[in-house]
């Protein structure tokens, strides 16, 4: 009997362990003194040698001195279709570059901590392929660079599953809408042709499109130069470039983003409140130029 409770106690305590671990928002992989094209493609040449695909690349701001590489995996994209709460926002790794000097700092979205940012319920079911996805990007970005420097402030799996700036903030079921539509393929139509057009001061800088299942997810450079990324990542701060670009999500004939109250809190966890309410006109502008590509 006392071996079963100790073996018993074994169990709990390693579930416990494995709950409230705590996931980084971003690691430093290192630095390069390549031209960011040079950077930028060796990335992509050892990310793609791990079976990931390059869907989308973009200079944040139109800045020279940042990149951002975006990256998916078959085999994330159906696990991230089957969380129908806009699961599919998780389906988009990150690569960031930040140049300075001579040289060009890399750092990598920690795919772990957006899981356990978005998924949610339910994670515990696909937590060891979810793990392995994980270790194969980060195996991948080993071939670039060695540091792997934790950074951009850190939550438990348990925090992330229920995050929230502050109280009375929104979570991540809180989802802004922006249209609906007549049908699911008019608005993706609509959202594309505004995209295309360049409405708003905006770019397409990837789409992920499942029309058997009906959602689409797009990722949107901000560019106007007042209210886009030039206004508020130096502000929040450009380390965390991999946190860009923005989604609009459409599922069904209805589109919606998450709340910047949620999106940029969550990809900048450090964030202090007198900074926050540097960027407090942010998230009503990104919400209404994103709403504007579904007009």
């Amino acid at each position: 009997m006392k071996y079963f409770l100790s073996i018993l106690s074994i169990v709990i305590l390693s579930q416990i362990n494995v709950f409230a671990q705590e996931q980084s928002a971003y690691f430093q992989v290192g630095t390069s003194t390549e031209s960011m094209k040079e950077t930028m493609n060796t990335v992509k040449t050892a990310l793609q040698s791990s079976d990931f695909k390059i869907i989308g690349e973009y200079n944040p701001g139109n800045s020279k001195n940042l990149a951002v590489v975006c990256y998916t995996r078959p085999d994330l994209e159906k696990i991230a279709l089957s969380f129908s709460d806009r699961g599919s926002l998780a389906a988009t790794l990150k690569i960031g570059f930040k140049k300075e000097g001579n040289s060009i700092k890399i750092s990598m979205l920690n795919p772990m901590y957006i899981f356990y940012g978005y998924f949610i319920e339910g994670i515990d079911k696909q937590e060891k392929e979810l793990t392995k996805i994980s270790e194969d990007a980060k195996t991948a970005m080993k071939k670039v660079g060695t540091e792997f420097t934790p950074f951009g402030g850190e939550l438990s799996n348990k925090e992330l599953q229920k995050y929230h700036y502050k109280m009375m903030m929104p979570y991540f079921e809180d989802a802004e809408e922006l249209n609906e539509f007549v049908s699911f393929e008019a608005g993706l139509k609509i959202i594309q042709n505004n995209l295309k057009t360049g409405k708003g001061d905006t770019k397409k800088v990837y789409e992920l499109i499942y029309a058997d299942k009906e959602v689409a997810v797009f990722g949107v450079a901000l560019l106007n130069a007042e209210k886009g990324e030039t206004k508020f990542l130096p502000i929040v701060g450009e380390e965390n470039v991999a946190a860009m670009p923005y989604e609009i999500i459409l599922q069904g004939n209805t589109a919606t983003i998450l709340p910047g109250k949620f999106r940029l809190a969550i990809s900048w966890p450090e964030l202090t409140m007198g900074t926050f309410m540097k960027i407090m006109s942010t998230p009503g502008d990104i919400k209404d130029t994103l709403e504007g590509l579904t007009e």
